[in-house]
């Protein structure tokens, strides 16, 4: 049985006008685990290119807890899914808690080589009052941390890890919202509506879109294009970025940090411990907005199509190559940044698609694809997003013919010329 309106607490959001929480949200929410998640902003440094993008994970976290109860209203009345109580309180609290693990200032830390958020969950919902509001709500923190971490195989499991979760529609429309940029608007009551359930590949329900979602759904990938062209990727929220990377890196190498500590750290607070111990005169730069600036800034597409991972994916090596190149530009250490992020399932998409005549692919499928184009572009779309930046932090002459060549060379080839001292860019 459903609670009495009277015991669901209101909470007023921008975004979503009312979100109402559930007694079991509400005893979630009001735990220190959850209420760190206020100090954490969103979108890391990109308040300083957006002034308005100082909002938070925890605003965040409502809002997809909030679509998570729209969706499975949805789901129950027009795809006749009749989850138990436990079920969909499992589901909700989820989406609540999907980013309860998240670092301060985005994702630049898991760049820097920190675990990911998903891995760091567990340890939040066993901090003592979330674990005891969990086990009064009867929900298992494994099943929870099975959604968050995207392995669990329950039906409604996509709407908290999936191509078209709760995540996603709040993030892009609440990123947008708060920047002031119209990139991220997308119909999310059509996509909304438009979900339902069908067999997967293993005859198991999960969750699916009707084909009348199919232009809501373009059009939530094209935002996703915009918004990481636009405001994820622009170029001075990636110096800040690299910046603040190489600024954490260092502090921690130097025992002055311990990861363990930074991974429940506040955005302020992480800011007050680097500014009070820091060496590199990073903290101090970036708090003064003192931001290194672009000496090369290539979009993907100038590049051979396929680029090796190591620019993106190996931060120690990273390092090494960015102090080698300071140094043969007659620049310091910590004075050049090589930025070249990755983000390969930006435009992916793979849930089955429900016909009109009730027949069920799958969205990625090339019976898709005269209904859906982007996909179809999808990988150029990305290149152009994707950009080959060069920062500096003093001037100097960057020759871009050698970094092209140099990021296109294996990892193995770049750790050997780093190590054996060889010059990298001639």
């Amino acid at each position: 049985m459903s609670p009495a309106p009277s015991q669901l607490e209101v909470v007023r959001d921008p975004l979503w006008n009312n979100i109402r929480l559930d007694p079991e949200a509400l005893a979630v929410v009001d735990t220190p685990a959850v209420q760190r998640l206020r100090y954490v902003r969103q979108l890391g440094h990109a308040f300083l290119v957006y002034p308005g993008a100082t909002h938070s994970r925890f605003e965040h976290a409502l809002g997809a807890y909030h679509l998570a109860r729209r969706a499975l209203a949805q789901l129950e009345e027009t795809a006749g899914s009749r989850p138990d109580r436990a079920e969909l309180r499992t589901i909700k609290l989820a989406a609540l808690l999907h980013d309860v693990g998240h670092y301060p200032f985005s994702h630049a830390l898991e760049e820097a080589g920190l675990p990911r958020h998903e891995e760091l969950a567990a340890r939040h919902l066993q901090a003592p009052e979330l674990a005891a509001a969990l086990a009064a709500a009867g929900t298992s923190p494994d099943s929870l941390l099975a959604l968050i971490q995207g392995t669990s195989h329950a039906p409604l499991a996509g709407l908290v890890a999936g191509s078209l979760d709760v995540d996603k529609l709040d993030y892009l429309s609440r990123d947008a919202w708060m920047c002031g940029v119209p990139y991220g608007v997308i119909d999310v009551d059509r996509l909304v509506t438009s979900l339902t359930l069908a067999d997967g590949p293993d005859g198991r329900p999960v969750l699916a879109l009707h084909e009348k979602g199919l232009a809501a759904l373009e059009s939530l990938l094209f935002a996703k294009y915009q918004m990481y062209r636009n405001v994820y990727w622009h170029h001075a929220v990636r110096s800040a970025t690299a910046m603040f990377k190489r600024l954490v890196r260092h502090a921690i190498a130097e025992t002055r940090l311990r990861a363990a500590d930074v991974a429940v750290a506040t955005d302020d607070g992480l800011v007050h411990d680097l500014l009070a111990r820091d060496t590199t005169g990073l903290a101090r730069r970036l708090r003064e907005r003192q931001l290194a600036k672009r000496a090369l800034d290539l979009p993907a597409t100038d590049l051979p199509a396929d680029t090796p991972a190591w620019p993106a994916e190996d931060p120690d090596l990273v390092e090494r190559v960015e102090d080698r190149l300071a140094a043969e530009l007659g620049l310091g250490a910590g004075e050049l940044f090589l930025d070249f992020p990755a983000k390969r399932d930006m435009l992916g998409v793979d849930l089955p698609l429900v016909r009109r005549s009730g027949a069920v692919t799958r969205v990625a499928d090339a019976a898709a694809a005269p209904q859906l184009g982007l996909p179809r572009v999808a990988e150029e779309l990305y290149r152009t997003a994707r950009r080959l930046r060069v920062f500096l932090a003093a001037p100097a002459t960057v020759p871009a013919q050698a970094i092209v060549e140099l990021v296109m060379l294996p990892r193995e080839e770049v750790a050997a010329r780093v190590t054996e001292q060889r010059a990298l860019t001639r």
